[in-house]
């Protein structure tokens, strides 16, 4: 992993912490299913500056980006800033996955499981296709 992406503008600090402070509904969801390296043992950050930008979810080992949008997100000049966002954080090597907030409180389990097969991906790790939302089996 190039370690430039660990570099941020440190005016987003307080900005990061403020937004971990009032996650919406759907990061809430979301965050619930990966704190405490719940994923194949990774661990996932939330609010997480990486140079000009904050992501939602990020997961250093796996180089992974995780996004929930809300509906402002499919306004023309919104897109097009996201597409902006997601090519500098391509360019330094992290891979982005975007999912609507709709689709994160309606589908959690569909969410997560594109979740896990990217970390699995991206950690290129011999682990078990067997889904990881079958709790409470022995």
């Amino acid at each position: 992993m190039n370690k430039e992406i660990l570099r941020y503008n440190g005016k987003l600090k307080k900005v990061a912490r403020t937004l971990r402070k009032n996650m919406t509904e759907s990061e809430r969801v979301l965050w619930s299913r990966l704190r405490g390296k719940q994923l194949l043992g990774v661990q996932f950050y939330r609010q997480k500056p990486i140079g000009n930008y904050i992501v939602d979810f990020f997961a250093p080992q796996a180089t992974l980006v995780v996004e929930v949008d809300g509906s402002q997100h499919a306004a023309p000049d919104q897109a097009a800033k996201d597409r902006e966002r997601d090519r500098y954080l391509k360019n330094r090597g992290l891979r982005v996955l975007r999912f609507n907030s709709r689709e994160v409180l309606t589908d959690t389990d569909a969410v997560f499981e594109v979740i896990y097969r990217a970390v699995r991906q991206r950690l290129k790790k011999e682990i078990p296709l067997d889904p990881p939302l079958q709790r409470g089996r022995s």
